[in-house]
């Protein structure tokens, strides 16, 4: 059951730039939310426009809502509906507090989504592989069906004099960043913490039938915060690199696919609960695309996807 919270009167960015911008600059570094929460609203009101997900199905409840008319679903943006606080998920053997949930009326949570930041001391990164492999099979053991995904986050330390703008946690030696809070080398390759840690996610993903091992996740997210100069909260495009299945674009693209097969391609019968809907091009909420960083899912309500996942089937 979701965590009950007071309705949210002003909500924290949610543009991808805007949230890795207040994750990679936040004073208090990982103590509390403050560093990670508004990519938590990023990711739930994405998952509604990109992914076609009910807002009021998705923890936390985005500040997002859905009219019926003639014309199809119009999205329109309500931030006094918004919800915020992670969901509480059964688990083989304990429950477990997910940071961004979908889940359908009698039929469970369907899609879940666990975030992870890293700003800095990350030979400690070891103790996150274990980690990340325990929640994976706790909540498969429980819904073998989940799509259950992992998204971590990183500040991109550059080897070298730190940048004006460095937070007070990162604990400068003469102005330079210390070794164990590198995460990108002066040549721009991948510290020998984080290209273990690329290479033991990368095997943890990919989980493509809810028989397959519950130790492995369904899709894997890495996103390198570009912070070489002034913050501007870009993504690193160097790593992962383009095509990976890390790239952040991937693991959401896997999502849906995954999702598609098993909750509507192989579930004909509950395909009216289960299909993501379509939204109206007309929608408030997606008129200025300008600031998304991926493509709405919009076109005719009554659009037929049986093509499309017939395809995705094979």
């Amino acid at each position: 059951m979701a965590k009950k919270n007071k309705p949210v009167t002003k909500l924290p960015c949610m543009t991808l730039p805007d949230a890795l911008k207040t994750f990679a600059l936040c004073e208090s570094g990982v103590q509390g939310q403050a560093h990670i929460q508004p990519l938590h609203w990023y990711t739930a009101s994405r998952l509604v426009i990109e992914g076609g997900f009910a807002p009021e199905t998705i923890t936390p409840r985005p500040p997002l809502t859905v009219t019926k008319t003639t014309s199809g679903l119009i999205l329109e943006y309500d931030p006094s509906v918004a919800r915020p606080g992670e969901q509480t998920v059964f688990g083989g053997l304990k429950t477990k507090d997910v940071d961004v949930v979908v889940a359908l009326p009698g039929i469970g949570p369907v899609v879940a989504i666990s975030m992870k930041g890293s700003l800095n001391a990350f030979r400690n990164l070891t103790n996150r592989m274990e980690e990340a492999a325990g929640d994976c099979t706790n909540l498969h053991l429980a819904y073998p069906g989940l799509v259950y995904a992992f998204w971590h986050i990183f500040r991109a330390n550059t080897e070298g004099t730190a940048p004006p703008d460095a937070p007070a946690f990162l604990k400068l030696k003469e102005g330079r960043i210390a070794s164990a809070d590198i995460a990108v080398r002066r040549d721009g390759s991948l510290s020998s913490y984080l290209a273990r840690y690329f290479f033991a996610m990368e095997r943890l993903s990919g989980r493509s039938d809810m028989r397959d091992d519950p130790s492995s996740y369904e899709a894997v997210g890495i996103t390198l915060v570009d912070v070489a100069g002034t913050c501007s909260g870009e993504p690193l495009s160097t790593h992962p690199p383009q095509g990976n299945p890390l790239r952040h674009e991937n693991m959401f693209a896997t999502i849906y696919r995954q999702y598609d097969l098993r909750f509507v391609y192989q579930s004909p019968a509950l395909k009216d609960q289960t299909r993501r809907l379509i939204w109206s091009d007309q929608s408030p909420a997606i008129k200025d695309r300008s600031s998304l960083d991926y493509i709405p899912r919009t076109g005719p309500s009554d659009s037929d996807e049986s093509d499309e996942l017939e395809q995705n089937a094979h």
